[in-house]
């Protein structure tokens, strides 16, 4: 059986541990329930198309921000990440790019109902800490964890956010994406096949320790 489980979940509250730790409350996977909604467009058809995208965007808006959401739950007595899969191929962590003047938290929970909620107006995704920042320095680079003296002008900037789910929630995901609940151990320093962003969250997440929550 594969490693990836194709459902979602995820959940935590946070508190000390006695060894002074920050804990994380995850949830099992079977506190949640999931169903489907209408399929969402995809924008771009190719990397070429991505690009152009960027390079618009770029000179009417400047800087790009996107904020995204780590999100973790319990699975076989091990913390699982919430990806979403795209065209069977791509995955991502949930969330996008904010509009102008959009504050992070705000654009975040928009996203996430958008992707994850059968209505797009819940509001009540707890965002907790910035876990991290990602830097795109030029158009065609990938995005890295720091911003060199160089790079005057990057061109777009990636935040991720610890996400604290409840104890239960139903969650609503496109047609034409899966929600996949992935081991953190599968995730660990596996660029190959989930990109430097995700597969550097293990690392992120290092300074937790993860207190299972059962029924």
């Amino acid at each position: 059986m594969d490693d990836q489980t194709s459902v979602s979940a995820f959940g935590n509250n946070r508190n000390h541990g006695v060894d002074g730790s920050l804990v994380v409350d995850i949830y099992p996977l079977n506190s949640y329930s999931f169903g489907s909604k209408e399929p969402l467009p995809f924008r771009d058809e190719t990397l070429y198309d991505r690009i152009q995208r960027m390079k618009i965007n770029y000179d009417i808006r400047g800087l790009r921000t996107c904020v995204e959401a780590v999100i973790l739950v319990e699975l076989f007595k091990h913390p699982h990440l919430l990806l979403l899969q795209i065209r069977n191929s791509i995955f991502k962590l949930p969330g996008g790019r904010i509009r102008p003047g959009e504050s992070d938290v705000d654009g975040l929970k928009r996203k996430l109902s958008r992707k994850l909620s059968v209505n797009e107006d819940e509001t009540d995704w707890k965002v907790e800490e910035c876990l991290g920042m990602w830097w795109r320095h030029d158009f065609e680079t990938l995005l890295y964890p720091y911003l060199p003296p160089s790079a005057k002008m990057p061109k777009e900037c990636t935040k991720l956010y610890l996400v604290k789910l409840p104890a239960s929630r139903k969650f609503n995901v496109p047609k034409n994406m899966k929600l996949l609940a992935v081991p953190l151990c599968q995730v660990h320093e596996n660029q190959k096949t989930y990109g430097p962003v995700i597969s550097g969250v293990p690392l992120l997440l290092s300074k937790f320790s993860f207190n299972i929550i059962t029924n």
